[in-house]
């Protein structure tokens, strides 16, 4: 019966609307973040956006296996140890997958093992592959992302009266792959109008007066930027007044592409190209109140957002676990194999000291886009979002694959 619908809804799709916009999909997780989101947003407003990766592509193929010796000084120097507890956690959505079965049974048995120990471990159960671009190049844009912490009240205020809305009832979802499995991480999103699917409301439209939202507000929050980079950031933590604070992420997007805020603005002479960022981006709102929406609008894209469970140590990443603050990181999971440990070698930002780390590939995002392309997660505040809003470096990416994984589709 779901199948009909499918097709039912598809056949609208190529029938009468071909300016409904076909994105990947967020995720097939509890979260849904393939978020966090479809993140579908790029990190920092400075960057400029990403091309979304050939959909052709054979999957993994730009995965070029190499010997250990690579990265082994390099691994040599990290805190291995540190990167455990989020291997752990990924372990707990893998084991279903049978290339993972073993390596993950053969790490829940290990008790606090020691760097040296965790080496040896994936020395002997793993094989390295280098993550190469299409052009054959080994290096990749690596950005930053982070958890907001904003104040706000779960009823509209004098003080909050900007809404963060949970997904709206007639907000329609179509997995692509369930009528053509060719279209595997394809969605399409929009809503019925008679007997067509037409595309859902804009940003420009949902903020309207008349309120077409009205009664999907999940929350209330004081400032309408730093709602807007919250929907960038995919999940966030909202503090009430009485002290108590609770966890908010990704539900699910209107379907419309990411547009750069960042990038209208210096298309219209308000911020010049090398002085954007998510900070400059804020000082220039409170001084131009009056031009805000205007820029805002520049995004048709709106991230509909859920309430989690109380007590979780992070925002929910693509695998449906918690991700960890400098061990995670989103990848394009057509070219690295979701949940693969990943090592990274790059800098800090701002700076030429260098940041080589392994790392958890337990997150996607829209804008995280081709072979070698890392969106580092930085943790949850204040700090955490200096350092993601100024990562902009240049960086190298190897894989850590069971040596019986197969680099085949659907793995």
């Amino acid at each position: 019966m779901m199948n009909r619908v499918l097709i039912f809804i598809f056949a609208f799709v190529l029938n009468s609307c071909g300016q409904l916009n076909i994105q990947e999909a967020d995720c097939d997780c509890v979260t849904e973040p393939l978020q966090v989101t479809e993140k579908e947003a790029e990190k920092c407003e400075a960057y400029p956006e990403q091309k979304v990766a050939e959909k052709d592509i054979v999957p993994y193929s730009l995965l070029q296996k190499v010997e250990w010796t690579e990265i082994n000084p390099m691994l040599d120097q990290d805190y291995l140890s540190l990167s455990w507890t989020a291997w752990l956690r990924g372990c707990q959505a893998l084991m279903n997958k049978e290339s993972w079965q073993d390596v993950c049974s053969k790490a829940t048995v290990m008790v606090s093992p020691s760097d040296d120990e965790i080496k040896e471990y994936f020395y002997n159960y793993f094989d390295l592959y280098q993550a190469l671009q299409k052009d054959g190049s080994s290096e990749g844009l690596v950005t930053g992302y982070y958890q907001p912490v904003l104040r706000g009240s779960r009823a509209k205020t004098k003080k909050f009266k900007v809404p963060l809305y949970t997904t709206p009832n007639d907000l329609i979802t179509v997995d692509l792959s369930e009528v053509y499995p060719d279209l595997k991480y394809m969605r399409l999103r929009g809503k019925v109008e008679g007997d067509k699917l037409i595309p859902y409301l804009t940003r420009e439209e949902i903020a309207k007066q008349g309120y077409p939202l009205q009664g999907n507000e999940l929350l209330w929050v004081q400032d309408p930027v730093e709602a807007f980079f919250l929907e960038i950031q995919g999940s966030g933590v909202i503090e009430f007044e009485d002290g108590e604070r609770i966890q908010v992420g990704y539900a699910n997007q209107n379907g419309h592409p990411y547009r750069s805020m960042g990038r209208a603005l210096i298309q219209e002479g308000e911020l010049s190209r090398h002085k954007v960022s998510m900070q400059s981006i804020k000082r220039w709102a409170k001084k131009n109140p009056k031009k805000l929406q205007k820029f805002l609008n520049a995004n048709p894209s709106v991230v509909f957002f859920r309430e989690l469970e109380p007590g979780l140590p992070g925002p929910i990443g693509a695998l449906g676990i918690p991700i960890t603050a400098e061990r995670s990181v989103a990848v394009d999971r057509k070219y690295v194999p979701l949940g693969a440990p990943v090592f990274l070698s790059t800098t800090w930002p701002n700076s030429n000291k260098a940041l080589n780390q392994l790392m958890m590939a337990q997150d996607t995002g829209g804008a995280i886009g081709g072979g070698v392309r890392i969106d580092f997660y930085w943790g949850q505040g204040e700090k955490a979002g200096r350092f993601a809003g100024s990562m902009k470096q240049q960086g190298k990416v190897w894989v850590l694959l069971p040596k019986t994984f197969k680099l085949k589709k659907g793995d």
